[in-house]
């Protein structure tokens, strides 16, 4: 992330334009106060509980919502707990022991107290309990995270033509290919990859995401009112550390992760696209792919989800176009989520029997993967033995190449990789170094097909 300077823009409505679009001097609504450390720009601790963007009376419930969950606790241990400075953290409970909620057991420093909480306090948690379960660091505002992932976006290096290259020169793909790779990842559009199984649809989602290399800070979980919605899930992103010095600098609601790459496949439903209610722990959670915010969400496999291909790309038809998605609280309110991320869809069935045209408009790119001439078969068999140091003859390849067409196979770019994999097998089983001669590609063609 660009540090922080005169470069900073205006809220950006559109996520393609964000990253082309001259730098304006007016700060996004709702951004968080950020300092430089190191270059890096991070959301700065908050000095009042004004600066959280939560009510003093939320930060209070969620206070006690956690001091009901020990026997006694320090004013630095809750504020480890809810992440957030000892001063706003202290103010809280020194008004809940007013109030009679919590209780004074002794200092355990100069700012830090011992509390317990009262018999009252555990009357007016169970009240709480019932309406919000979340116990954890305190959130951020949806604004504030909108904010701020508009921003990050915002400063986002434009992609260059060689970083597309080089992120992707593992696969052997046409000219004309490689262009529309590298216009999808500059632009941030959407991406729709379709072809027979086996040529790299998927693992060119996945090297595409690559091209952009960068953190990001996203937050532990967002309020509306009183509802949670956890948003960091150490299933899906990956934590760096913070910069250095950052300690009683940076706001700890906030998490820097890697930018997030988030793949789905058959098990998507319409309802995993949706806010998970919890009724026992009375949060939410938020669906994957605002978890794929300021990253990659990759829906693999599309088409062969338990639901029809129609309804799905009828749920992605807003999001897509106006980056928003409108998301349901368990009442029933509607809560507009940013939808800022580059989309890939990818797909092995016929074009015609997933998607409509109203849908295909709406994606930024269309690319067509085939099965591979036998020139790109070779080149592909090659590059892929030389990983081993492996030279492999004309003569062998011209017999694999015919085997394929005596027995009418179609060509598929993953398997020179396959085979050769095989290969590696049985040269291991016989504790043998790896070579690639006719009897071992008999072993590993009759292994991987099934048949002599």
């Amino acid at each position: 992330m660009a540090s922080i300077s005169s470069d900073l823009t205006a809220e950006i409505s559109d996520p393609i334009t964000a990253v082309t679009s001259p730098a304006t001097p007016q700060l996004p609504a709702n951004l968080p106060k950020l300092i430089d450390l190191g270059g890096i720009a991070c959301p700065a601790i908050p000095e009042a509980v004004e600066d959280t963007g939560l009510d003093a009376a939320f930060v209070r419930d969620l206070g006690l919502r956690l001091a009901n969950s020990v026997p006694n606790f320090t004013t630095d241990w809750a504020a480890g707990q809810l992440c957030l400075p000892m001063q706003i953290v202290d103010e809280a409970f020194w008004q809940m022991k007013d109030d009679k909620l919590v209780e004074i057991l002794g200092q355990k420093g100069p700012f830090s107290y011992q509390y317990a909480i009262t018999g009252r306090g555990r009357e007016h948690a169970q009240r709480l309990l019932e309406i919000s379960g979340y116990v954890g660091p305190a959130p951020v505002s949806l604004e504030s995270y909108t904010a701020l992932l508009d921003w990050q976006i915002a400063q986002r290096p434009l992609v260059t033509s060689q970083a597309v290259r080089d992120t992707i020169s593992e696969l052997v793909m046409p000219e004309h290919s490689v262009q529309v790779a590298e216009l999808a990842v500059s632009s941030g559009r959407s991406l729709f990859l379709f072809g027979p199984a086996g040529n790299g649809k998927t693992s060119l989602g996945r090297m595409l995401h690559n091209a952009i290399d960068e953190d990001l800070w996203i937050p532990h979980c967002i309020n509306i009112g009183n509802n949670v919605i956890r948003i960091l899930d150490d299933q899906s992103h990956d934590v760096v550390d913070p910069p250095a010095d950052s300690a009683g600098k940076v706001d700890r609601r906030w998490v820097r992760i890697r930018r997030p790459m988030i793949v789905v496949g058959g098990e998507m439903t319409l309802e995993s696209l949706d806010l998970s209610y919890s009724k026992a722990l009375r949060f939410y959670e938020a669906p994957m792919h605002v978890k794929a915010n300021g990253g990659t969400f990759l829906i693999d496999d599309f088409g062969r989800q338990r639901v029809d291909p129609a309804e799905l790309l009828n749920r992605w038809i807003i999001p897509m176009e106006h980056q928003v998605d409108h998301l349901t609280l368990h009442t029933g309110q509607k809560i507009i989520m940013p939808f800022r991320l580059m989309l890939i869809v990818a797909t092995n069935l016929s074009v015609d029997s997933v998607a409509d045209p109203a849908f295909l408009r709406r994606m930024g790119y269309r690319l067509h993967l085939d099965k591979p001439t036998p020139d790109i078969y070779r080149k592909i068999f090659r590059n892929y033995a030389a990983r081993f140091g492996i030279e492999v003859s004309s003569e062998l390849l011209s017999k694999l190449l015919e085997r394929y067409e005596r027995e009418q196979r179609d060509l598929r770019c993953s398997e020179p990789r396959d085979l050769i994999e095989r290969v590696r097998d049985a040269c291991r089983l016989r504790g043998e170094d790896l070579r690639i001669d006719q009897p071992l590609l008999d072993i590993a063609w009759a292994g991987y097909f099934g048949n002599q």
